[in-house]
């Protein structure tokens, strides 16, 4: 389920970005992952696969078939995680501003790390596993992280 409120446009900066195409309400749901579910013992894992899908257990993780997996992340999102698979907004966002979330929200894997250049004035640099989020991070993230890493 997308949003129509959102759109997927190319970038310079990032490739395939996801926007706000009209104002959207806190609370509103922009995507899900409702794709294929992979474990850890895929054969078919690779940079494009681990780049896109999220986490949702230990060992599990799953794509999309829509908008969601082109969201990026940023280190001042403003959205966030509900459930497992929703990105649901953490504020108003107005029209033509991009649609972010924290990849932290979700991830708790050693062996996925991004660089960040986010361009935030609060970004963190390197992104990966939820344990490494800062402690006033995840309390201002409270509500939007996924319920797997809460457990």
């Amino acid at each position: 389920m997308d949003n129509q409120k959102v759109k997927m446009f190319d970038t310079d900066k990032y490739g395939k970005s996801v926007f706000a195409i009209k104002n959207i309400n806190k609370g509103e749901l922009i995507a899900e992952w409702d794709g294929p579910i992979y474990d850890y013992e895929y054969s078919g894992w690779n940079k494009e696969l681990q780049d896109h899908v999220i986490q949702f257990e230990r060992r599990k993780w799953r794509d999309s078939n829509g908008i969601a997996r082109y969201i990026n992340h940023s280190c001042e999102p403003n959205c966030g995680i509900k459930d497992l698979f929703k990105i649901v907004a953490m504020r108003d966002i107005e029209a033509n501003e991009e649609i972010t979330w924290d990849y932290e929200m979700t991830e708790d894997n050693d062996k996925w790390r991004m660089k960040c250049d986010c361009g935030s004035k609060n970004c963190r640099k390197s992104i990966g596993a939820y344990r490494n989020m800062p402690q006033e991070i995840r309390d201002k993230y409270k509500g939007y992280i996924s319920e797997w890493l809460l457990k």
